[in-house]
């Protein structure tokens, strides 16, 4: 029986020193409600939505409550989640009224024959589907008012693999600080901010545009599908990605064994990981 385990990141950037603790908290809380899910059975695309919905429920990351503001000081958020055992997806982008936009993108996934829905047409789509729309200002907290002149990057992701090997992959964020409105990054796109398959998942963040460019969650698993470990295929794709675009990220990468890897060019990621009941959570820095 395959052994359960997951690896969430809460985003690589310059994390400031106070929020490594609180950082360091909310992504272990994040593996920990996920591996529940497995551990009593759940699938991994259960488990991947609710980590990440815990990201998105805590101010400390930028993703749901929390998120950075646009140019024009409002949220607008894009979510992925990939079920690697069928190779379906879902997405939504540029979403502003959406607490959780995991839940929506899911939903796009298993409720509609689509794929990825974006603005007042995925918000419209959530009422259809019965999902709650909330007043953007409750996903606005003082920090980022506070701060909106200043630059702050960070994304959450989740990689799961549950008792019958399925692998998920689920990732959001509320993207680039004062980016144009409209403007949509890596996350909700296939193989950019997640992917998984037979062989495991992958999650980034980082540099939307050097991600996009790259593919780099797919480069992840291309490289981990050659006999790579999921931690060398993490390194090996950002070496790639930096060597052609200049840009920084983060991965968190899984195998169908339940092998876990992560790796990141930017100064600090949060990670955590529960591989059959052991549970790690940190703060991991460049050398």
């Amino acid at each position: 029986m395959p052994i359960p385990a997951i690896i969430v990141h809460g985003g690589a950037w310059d994390l400031p020193d106070h929020l490594l603790e609180p950082s360091i908290k909310g992504v272990e809380k994040a593996a920990k409600e996920g591996y529940r899910i497995l551990k009593e059975g759940g699938s991994a695309v259960d488990a991947v939505e609710r980590a990440v919905i815990v990201m998105e429920d805590d101010p400390t990351f930028d993703a749901g409550v929390g998120s950075v503001l646009n140019e024009e000081g409002y949220v607008e958020m894009d979510a992925i989640i990939v079920d690697g055992s069928a190779l379906k997806f879902g997405s939504v982008a540029a979403v502003r009224r959406v607490k959780n936009p995991v839940s929506l993108a899911r939903a796009v996934m298993e409720r509609t024959e689509n794929h990825m829905f974006v603005a007042e047409g995925a918000e419209k789509l959530a009422l259809e589907l019965g999902l709650k729309l909330v007043d953007p200002k409750e996903l606005i907290v003082e920090r980022e008012l506070r701060a909106w002149e200043k630059r702050r990057s960070g994304t959450v992701g989740a990689v799961a693999v549950d008792l019958k090997g399925r692998v998920a992959a689920a990732t959001s964020t509320g993207g680039t600080p004062m980016k144009k409105p409209g403007r949509v990054g890596d996350t909700p796109l296939i193989g950019c901010g997640a992917y998984a398959n037979e062989i495991g998942g992958a999650s980034a963040t980082g540099e939307g545009e050097p991600i996009m460019r790259i593919m780099l969650s797919r480069l992840a698993l291309d490289i981990l599908s050659m006999g790579s470990s999921p931690t060398d295929a993490a390194s090996r794709a950002l070496s790639l990605m930096m060597a052609k675009t200049g840009g920084l990220g983060g991965l968190i990468v899984l195998d169908v064994d339940g092998r876990i890897g992560y790796a990141h060019t930017a100064r600090r990621m949060p990670i955590a990981y529960n591989i059959d009941g052991d549970v790690v959570a940190k703060v991991s820095l460049l050398d």
